[in-house]
C-alpha cells in the first residue's frame, strides 16, 4: 500500500503530499466576507482551518480556474507569487499572468523534485454547470496527477458529472478521487458542482477510487455538504469508499498500488 496525505484547509482549498511534492488547489485563504462577481454576490462562511504562512514551501498550485472568489481569492492570490508553479487554464493564465502556466485539457506538466523524482500532472475537462453554461462559467480545468510509483489521484475542480469526467476514468485508474462537491447554486436552478447524485456516479465510475470531497462546505451558495454525502453513500453501500475530512488535520490515505 502506498500512502498520501491530505490536508483540508476549507472549501476547495487543501495541501496534497505525495511523493515528496507539496500542492495546493484553489487557494482560498481570506477570514469570512462577501465577494461581488459580475452577476452575483458569494458569501463566505467559514475562514481557513490553516493560515497561508502555516502551510509552508509550495511545489505548485493546481488552479482549477481563477474568475471566481470561491477558489481564488484575494489572499489566495498573494499564495500564487511564493508558489514555485501555478498550473491553470490557458484563460487564467493569461488574466494572472507572471509565472502561472495555462493548460488545455490533457496537456502535460512535469513536476521536478528531489532524487530526480518526478510527477506528472495532466489537465482534464471540467464544465462549470449544466451543458451550455460555459460563455457565463468560463473555463475550468481538473487534474490528474500521475506518480512513479502508485495509482494516479484526481482532483476534479468546480465540474458536474458528465462525459469528460467519465473520460478522465477511461484514460486513468484513479487510486483516489477528490471531487468539489458542494452542489454549488447561484443564479439559476441548477448547480454548478457536483451534487451528492453526481458524487455517487464518480464513485461508481472510479470504480476502485478512495473518494475524497472538498469544497463541500463553507460558502452560502452551496446547496449541500459533506453530512448528505455520508448519508447518501452509505444508504447506497459506498460508504466504505468515503473520506471526509477534518479541517485543519493532515489524514493519511491509503490506495493500493498501481499494477
Amino acid at each position: 500500500m502506498d500512502s498520501l496525505r491530505i490536508t483540508l484547509i476549507g472549501g476547495p482549498t487543501a495541501l496534497i503530499e505525495v511523493d515528496g511534492f507539496r500542492l495546493l488547489t484553489d487557494p482560498t485563504f481570506d477570514a469570512p466576507g462577501s465577494y461581488r462577481l459580475p452577476h452575483v454576490t458569494l458569501e463566505k462562511l467559514t475562514g481557513p482551518a490553516l493560515s497561508a504562512e502555516s502551510i509552508g514551501e509550495i511545489d505548485a498550485v493546481l488552479l482549477s480556474h481563477d474568475q471566481h472568489s470561491d477558489n481564488l481569492d484575494r489572499s489566495g492570490k498573494e499564495v500564487l507569487g511564493k508558489a514555485k508553479r501555478v498550473l491553470t487554464t490557458q484563460a487564467g493564465a493569461t488574466r494572472l499572468g507572471n509565472h502561472a502556466e495555462g493548460m488545455a485539457p490533457w496537456d502535460v506538466a512535469v513536476l521536478t523534485g528531489a532524487a530526480g523524482r518526478t510527477l506528472t500532472v495532466t489537465a482534464t475537462p471540467a464544465r462549470h454547470g449544466p451543458a451550455g453554461i460555459e460563455p457565463l462559467s468560463g473555463d475550468v480545468i481538473g487534474f490528474v496527477l500521475s506518480r512513479t510509483d502508485g495509482a494516479p489521484i484526481y482532483v476534479s475542480g468546480d465540474t458536474v458529472f458528465y462525459d469528460g469526467v467519465a473520460e478522465v476514468a477511461r484514460r486513468f485508474t484513479c487510486g483516489v478521487v477528490l471531487p468539489f462537491a458542494g452542489a454549488a447554486q447561484t443564479r439559476g436552478p441548477f448547480h454548478l458542482t457536483m451534487d451528492t447524485n453526481d458524487t455517487i456516479e464518480t464513485a461508481r465510475t472510479f470504480a476502485d477510487a478512495v473518494i475524497v470531497p472538498v469544497h463541500t462546505d463553507g460558502w452560502a451558495h452551496f446547496r449541500q455538504n459533506s453530512n448528505d454525502l455520508r448519508a447518501s453513500f452509505d444508504t447506497l453501500g459506498f460508504g466504505a469508499r468515503l473520506r471526509l475530512l477534518e479541517p485543519g488535520v493532515a489524514t493519511v490515505i491509503e490506495m493500493p498500488t498501481q499494477d
